[in-house]
């Protein structure tokens, strides 16, 4: 460091084909403490930086004579500017020759830093040389800065879009890992006491440590986040840090980031390799473990309230539909994918005094509030029918019911009540899709049913009527089995008729064949129901 508080020991190339020029500036900036690599022309100092580049050892700063015999210092700056490998080192132009404002501006316009008349005072020569030195370092720390800003916001958006707990993990630590530039393993102690534990790519295909080392890891994140919220940096040093952890044969001291959002939520461990005893940790991976810490909380809530509602759904869902005079009656439901929400579909399979009331809905959006709603319908749905079976009467009964409990929710609903004995199917449809009749001979229609979703207030079209025999099949879906984005619902709902018409005629099978062909993988709830009479019309 000299007398101005300024670091010393850069590296410079000096590019001058006069010998003495060139002894004379490079004796000046060693008095310094100034590394020297000296060169007599531009194609020289292009094969010199060439080497550095692939070697890692580019100079500080680039003094440049403006009159070189093979090409002008203006030539070389904007050769050098131009080559991403060479383009932030700092080019100073020199020149013994009188040198006016015109020649400055074209040394400032092919990108150098400064101009620099000679002779000059060894202490200017040494200040210009600092400068352009500490100009190229600043701009350096502030590029590097904002690649790492943008690193630590694309893996924040990473880790909120985990639908699970392995995602969110994983990509904390590979997060992690770009951050810091060494491998990274990352924890999640749930409220329960389960660890989830995510690794950098560097680290995946490494053989896990056993149970005893993530029982070492959990009593440290505990111990670290006990009494406190926020986040916590420390040093864990080895052995107390579990060897292998952090790569195959690391056996060393970690750096760890322990942090929590409040007393009893999941605490979240970022963890790196340490870096000495003088590691002051890296306030970035700090904010990263606080927005780890943030998703996590969200995700745990969330899968909490999915299992509550699939538990509601279950509940209210039997397996196994009623068994009803004259109807056999198939049902089946599949929960969307675990990353995705819960929605609201529904079934259900009643016996009445005109004869079996079938239904199939869903209740808009994806929550427990869905759930809980799709229950009170199926529950209003059962004490109305008692009442009044007809299902244009039902389907009004349920739109008042939505539209003074629940205004801002809508629902689909289709209503088939079938007599066994004549065979009369008299259908409401209420914004769902139509019931599908599959005939014995192997054709396949959809009923000619409509009408407004649940919860409009609108008006309710009059039944529609068909005639079911013993060998046709009625088959109730909800959207979930077909819908795709991109693809026109009427386009599926026709891929689904064609299949319906080619599955077998046992009503079980005619469900399972359709889930087999449609259901895998969905991203939303599916519910089914399909039933023909055992009776003969």
């Amino acid at each position: 460091m000299d007398g101005n508080g300024e670091h010393t020991g850069s590296t410079v190339l000096v590019v001058d084909d006069a010998p003495d020029s060139r002894h004379a500036l490079g004796s000046v900036l060693a008095r310094a403490g100034h590394h020297i690599v000296p060169v007599a022309s531009g194609g020289e100092a292009l094969t010199e930086l060439h080497a550095r580049v692939r070697d890692g050892t580019l100079p500080d700063v680039a003094l440049v004579e403006v009159g070189l015999p093979d090409m002008s210092g203006f030539e070389l700056c904007r050769r050098l500017k131009s080559s991403p490998p060479t383009a932030a080192l700092p080019v100073v132009h020199f020149s013994a020759a009188s040198a006016g404002p015109g020649v400055r501006c074209r040394g400032l316009d092919s990108g150098g830093e400064a101009y620099l008349s000679v002779p000059a005072a060894p202490e200017e020569i040494q200040a210009v040389v600092r400068a352009a030195v500490r100009g190229a370092r600043m701009r350096t720390g502030a590029e590097a800065l904002a690649r790492r800003l943008t690193l630590l916001s694309e893996t924040i958006v990473s880790v909120q879009a985990a639908r699970c707990m392995t995602g969110l993990v994983r990509a904390a630590a590979e997060g992690t890992a770009r951050l810091t530039g060494f491998p990274a393993v990352v924890f999640v102690l749930g409220e329960d006491g389960e660890l989830h534990r995510g690794l950098s790519r560097s680290r995946a295909s490494a053989v896990p440590p056993g149970a005893e080392a993530h029982d070492t890891v959990a009593r440290l994140i505990r111990g670290l986040a006990a009494g406190h919220t926020g986040a916590r940096g420390t040093v864990v040093p080895y052995p107390l840090w579990p060897a292998g952890l952090l790569g195959p044969g690391h056996a060393g001291d970690a750096r760890v980031v322990v942090t929590r959002t409040r007393e009893g939520k999941p605490a979240v461990c970022l963890a790196v390799p340490a870096r000495g005893p003088g590691d002051e940790g890296d306030p970035l991976v700090t904010r990263l473990a606080q927005a780890t810490a943030l998703a996590a909380d969200a995700l745990l809530m969330y899968q909490v309230e999915r299992h509550v509602a699939l538990t509601l759904q279950h509940s209210f869902l039997p397996q196994k539909a009623p068994p009803t005079r004259g109807v056999e009656t198939v049902v089946r439901y599949v929960p969307a994918s675990r990353q995705t929400e819960i929605g609201g579909d529904f079934y259900a399979a009643l016996t009445t005094a005109g004869g079996v009331l079938t239904a199939v809905g869903d209740v808009a959006g994806h929550s427990l509030d869905a759930a809980t709603v799709m229950v009170e319908i199926r529950h209003a749905l059962r004490a109305y029918c008692l009442e009044d079976p007809d299902p244009r009467s039902l389907a009004r009964r349920l739109d008042r019911l939505l539209q003074h409990y629940h205004a801002d929710v809508t629902a689909t609903v289709c209503l088939v009540l079938v007599d066994p004995d004549s065979g009369r199917a008299r259908i409401a449809n209420a914004g769902h899709i139509p019931p599908l009749v599959v005939r014995g001979d192997g054709t396949a229609t959809y009923a000619a049913a409509k009408g407004p979703l649940l919860g409009l207030g609108l008006d309710r079209p009059p039944s529609t009527e068909t005639v079911l025999r013993s060998t046709d099949r009625l088959l109730m879906v909800t959207d979930g089995l077909i819908e795709d984005r991109g693809t026109d619902l009427t386009v599926s709902m026709e891929h689904l008729r064609r299949a319906a018409a080619d599955a077998p005629a046992d009503v079980a099978s005619l469900c399972d064949t359709l889930l087999g062909r449609f259901g895998r993988d969905r991203q939303d709830d599916i519910a089914l129901l399909a039933l023909r009479l055992t009776g003969t019309v």
